[in-house]
């Protein structure tokens, strides 16, 4: 009996199960034997593929990042096989009230920047390293306030950007920093009231998640996998309920170019370097 092949991922929302479940049935439905192992967080989930838990991780781009690291120090190396199209050429942005008298991202000077979760890639890491790059370094010139909201999920808790965003309203931060996408939701669900804010400034591009994997451990199984996968389409009834509920309407091969930013981010700032024990290079 061929062994399954294992999918670990971090259940983020309970309709983590729900998505899995359904990806499950489809697999099996074309020979490919699949299940999935789920973690509290993404470092759990990188320690886990590390000592062969699983064989393909559903991975943030910061646990990216961990894995191709920890990796290079015990001599493996790892990919990207694929990805979700929304997960291409995404940019933060930093967002004020329209009525604050901000005109420039000097005016942020001695003022308060909410961010989201200390590790979410999206609201923290690469805006705080956009605006060091602009000179303006947000932890001597600023007031950072982060919202610690959802510790270990790397962003994939948005509560941290809306909690951000509702104090940027209430007038407890003068900015709030935020992935493209969420300031479209917010905006949409009244969270950034129509005409009450505007983007004050916004990174370059950068990629999202992937569906990573160990170069040594790739097999059939493997590759199966990512021809499945390419192979959806958004138009066919029974995938179109999974790929809503994942946020995308194609996979794409995987690219790992999009992550330069946030490596700048996480060597200017260290961010893993305690998880890694020791260097983060």
């Amino acid at each position: 009996m061929t062994r399954p092949l294992m999918l670990g991922a971090v259940a983020y929302d309970p309709k983590v199960v729900t998505i899995w479940e359904g990806f499950k049935q489809w697999f099996g439905g074309r020979g490919l034997a699949f299940d999935y192992m789920l973690y509290s967080n993404y470092e759990r989930q990188v320690e886990g593929h590390l000592a062969g838990q699983y064989d393909v991780a559903w991975n943030s781009p910061l646990a990216w990042i961990e894995l191709e690291r920890a990796a290079k120090k015990i001599g493996r190396s790892v990919q990207a096989i694929a990805m979700r199209d929304t997960d291409c050429d995404l940019t933060s942005v930093v967002v004020v009230r329209e009525d604050a008298g901000i005109g420039s991202l000097d005016d942020l000077r001695g003022k308060t920047i909410g961010v989201g979760a200390s590790d979410s890639p999206q609201a923290t890491l690469i805006p705080l390293h956009f605006l060091a790059t602009q000179g303006l370094d947000p932890e001597s010139a600023c007031n950072v306030r982060r919202f610690e909201i959802g510790v270990g999920l790397h962003g994939d808790h948005i509560g941290g950007e809306r909690h951000a965003a509702k104090a940027l309203m209430q007038g407890e931060v003068d900015a709030a920093c935020m992935i493209d996408g969420n300031h479209l939701l917010f905006s949409t669900e009244g969270t950034l009231p129509p005409g009450k804010t505007r983007i004050l400034a916004q990174t370059g591009t950068y990629d999202h998640c992937n569906f990573s994997v160990f170069d040594d451990s790739i097999d059939d199984r493997v590759t199966r996998f990512r021809e499945l996968l390419l192979g959806m389409r958004y138009d066919d009834p029974e995938v179109r309920p999974l790929l809503d509920l994942e946020g995308l309407k194609e996979w794409r091969p995987g690219r790992t170019s999009g992550y330069a930013l946030l490596e700048a981010a996480v060597d200017r700032t260290g961010a893993i370097d305690d998880w890694l024990g020791g260097s983060s290079t």
